[in-house]
């Protein structure tokens, strides 16, 4: 698959960027709003791994022409949403009310092990990884991230994409995104790994390398979407 993935990356170089670039931007965003409540920010960052199937549909779209041998249309792939809009928006509200969940799973972890305790934004990092005081507190909140990250993935790994490329209703796609993980278990816990290893080490450097790390995950994505379920345009066949 590595040939394929090669394609989409040096010829969508532009557009790739463009959208790693409005993911930044909403990361630093989202870490402006949070710095008065240091538990948030790595809850929402944390999120971020619970939305982006949906915010990489663009991408998908994007893969899917060049797979076509068609042109590059960019305005195409910025209104593929709307080829199944009533899913999408469906799709878009359930990972909405998971990240919603999360947030609120996490403040409530930091607040029974920390009450107001909780380190100031700017040391956050530091205090909880290299202090060495919140053992539990990280076992719980990473330990709880991991149940609820493990279950939308399995719902959600090719959701996305499937609804962007198939006439299907949102329960459909999420029972194949389903279906795709009890049938690959090894092979989905591998790219799961390296989701979540890769989206982390874009967030290193004040997110800069989701610049390079979103749209190459958006397009690794589509291509991990195709080889699963191969049926396009005549429903799934997972």
């Amino acid at each position: 698959m590595a040939h394929v993935i090669e394609r989409p990356l040096a010829q969508a170089k532009a557009f790739d960027v463009g959208v790693g670039t409005l993911v930044a931007v909403a990361g630093w965003l989202l870490i402006f709003a949070a710095r008065d409540a240091a538990y948030a920010v790595p809850a929402l960052l944390g999120g971020f791994l619970l939305v982006a199937p949906l915010g990489a549909i663009a991408l998908y779209e994007v893969s899917a022409q060049i797979e076509d041998g068609v042109p590059l249309d960019a305005n195409l792939a910025w209104g593929a949403w709307h080829r199944n809009a009533g899913a999408i928006g469906m799709l878009g509200l359930l990972q909405a009310l998971a990240l919603l969940a999360w947030e609120r799973l996490s403040a409530l972890i930091f607040a029974l092990f920390l009450g107001d305790l909780t380190p100031h934004v700017d040391n956050l990092w530091r205090e909880l990884l290299f202090s060495g005081n919140y053992t539990a507190l990280l076992l719980a909140f990473f330990g709880s991230g991991a149940l609820l990250a493990a279950l939308v993935f399995a719902l959600s790994v090719v959701t996305a994409p499937m609804l962007m490329d198939e006439p299907v209703d949102v329960v459909t796609a999420m029972l194949t995104s389903w279906r795709c993980c009890m049938k690959n278990p090894a092979a989905m816990v591998v790219w799961a790994a390296l989701i979540t290893g890769l989206t982390a080490l874009g967030m290193a450097g004040l997110l800069m390398g989701l610049i390079v790390v979103f749209p190459w995950l958006g397009h690794a994505s589509w291509h991990a979407y195709r080889d699963l379920v191969e049926v396009r345009s005549g429903g799934p066949a997972a």
